[in-house]
């Protein structure tokens, strides 16, 4: 693997992880997007893996990436207004949920008010899963392009084993492969072009969609 910020994993969970205060602020509540995840086939959903791995590490990784990368993986300010409470997840006992004797209680709807976020019906619970998951393939397929991983296997292998990314789905550039460039391109044009360029499309789907190309030959 190419050293890089954040390297594979940190890297492709980045856009992953900040589109989590773009829903809630959209209205989605914290358990519609864990529960989309988990049916996508995630061991859990993305706010869980927040308080697994510590609101104030995730912090951390979210200022390294914005530094590396820019706007593009630019954070949602919910991650640091939480953590300036002192809610840093399951080891401090409070974050996005409440823990007692380190097992999840539910979620902690004092975190919704730290965040100003109100669950409102939100965006449908396809979007929501279509804003996750792109995002991982978008990245993965640029940090590909970077040559931060050798080959498309080891970057699925390193997506598996590094945070769950669903084994029957072969990995995110095996999805992406499964889905096609081409809708994978179009899908996210029509996401950039109302969200914002955190969806513009990278430089390598783009050329895969124009020559019906594959990461897998």
């Amino acid at each position: 693997m190419k050293d890089s910020p954040g390297f594979w994993v940190n890297r492709i969970l980045a856009p992953y992880a900040n589109e989590i205060g773009h829903l809630l602020a959209e209205g989605a509540s914290i358990e519609e997007i864990d529960g989309m995840a988990v049916r996508f086939g995630f061991p859990v959903g993305p706010v869980t893996l927040l308080d697994e791995v510590g609101l104030d590490v995730a912090e951390k990784v979210a200022h390294v990436m914005l530094a590396a990368y820019g706007d593009r993986l630019q954070p949602t300010p919910g991650v640091a207004a939480l953590v300036k409470a002192g809610r840093l997840g399951r080891k401090s006992g409070r974050g996005f949920y409440i823990y007692k004797n380190g097992k999840k209680r539910g979620v902690d709807p004092a975190a919704y008010e730290l965040l100003d976020a109100h669950p409102n019906g939100g965006p449908r619970p396809a979007e929501i899963l279509q804003r996750l998951v792109l995002g991982i393939l978008n990245e993965a397929a640029r940090a590909v392009g970077e040559g931060v991983v050798r080959s498309p296997r080891d970057g699925d292998i390193g997506a598996i084993f590094g945070f769950g990314f669903p084994p029957f789905r072969g990995g995110p550039l095996r999805h992406a492969d499964d889905l096609g460039a081409a809708r994978l391109v179009a899908d996210l044009e029509r996401l950039a072009e109302r969200l914002g360029p955190r969806f513009a499309t990278c430089e390598v789907l783009q050329d895969l969609a124009r020559r019906d190309g594959k990461f897998y030959p």
